[in-house]
Order: C-alpha cells, then sequence, then structure tokens
C-alpha cells in the first residue's frame, strides 16, 4: 500500500493503469535517470516492447532499492517509447509485467512517442520520481 494520496478526479474519465494525481507525503524525493533495457554490461537486452519494459522495469526496481526505496513510492513515472502502436499492441503482456514490477500500485503516468533514444536498440525508457515518506525515516524536503 502506498504511503502517498492517489487522487481521482471526479470529473475526468476513470483512471486504468494511472493516477490522475498522486499527493507525496512529506519525505525525500528520489529523481531517477531514465532506465532502458540495459543489462549490467550496459547492452540493450530484448527485441520486442515486452522484453524490453521488463528489463527497464526491473531497472528501475534496481534504482528505486539502490537510494532506498521502493515501487510503492513511486509518485511520477513517464514511459518514452519509439512505437506508441507497438506499445498499446504490447499491453495483455505489459500488464503483468507492471504487477511483476511494481505490484498493483499506479502513480501519475505519461507516454510519450519518440522519434529515437540514446541507444539505437532501445524501444523503451523509463523515467520515475518516488518520496521515501518521513514517517519511514527519510528526512522531509520540505523541512528547512
Amino acid at each position: 500500500m502506498t504511503p502517498h494520496r492517489i487522487v481521482t478526479a471526479p470529473d475526468l474519465a476513470p483512471p486504468v493503469g494511472f493516477a490522475h494525481a498522486v499527493v507525496a507525503a512529506p519525505g525525500s524525493t528520489v529523481h531517477l535517470g531514465g532506465q532502458t533495457a540495459q543489462d549490467s554490461t550496459g547492452a540493450i537486452v530484448g527485441t520486442s516492447m515486452a522484453a524490453q519494459f521488463d528489463q527497464a522495469a526491473g531497472n528501475v526496481v534496481l534504482a528505486l532499492e539502490a537510494a532506498g526505496s521502493r515501487a510503492e513510492h513511486l509518485v511520477s513515472f513517464i514511459i518514452y517509447v519509439t512505437d506508441v502502436a507497438a506499445y498499446k499492441a504490447a499491453l495483455p503482456e505489459l500488464g503483468p509485467l507492471w504487477r511483476k514490477h511494481f505490484g498493483r500500485h499506479y502513480p501519475a503516468v505519461a507516454l510519450l512517442g519518440v522519434t529515437q533514444l540514446f541507444d539505437d536498440e532501445a524501444l523503451i525508457e523509463l523515467v520515475a520520481t518516488a518520496v521515501i515518506p518521513a514517517a519511514e525515516g527519510a528526512p522531509d524536503d520540505r523541512a528547512g
């Protein structure tokens, strides 16, 4: 269960797989750099959207853990893809992969189509922001 308040705006279409807004609990903010399907050697693994999402999402979790955070601390998530149609076609595979890495926690999410990512073989890049709650021992970034 996330310590942050998930907001569903009553005048917007119901969110599916994302939150309209997230009010972060006081704590320490973690800004993750973009995570692609790079393995520990820096090579892009997988040639399908689902395979690359699986690796990139695993990389997000590893980066969160290295920062002392967890998936339920995510408040914002941006997905960059080189082919929006391929991403949509892969949704039946992506849902279970999301739950594998992030559970049923859905932060505020945006999907953006781009012409190219830094690594030529990369199809997807994930950028995330998390807030480690002060209640879990993190200092409050907002404290003077």
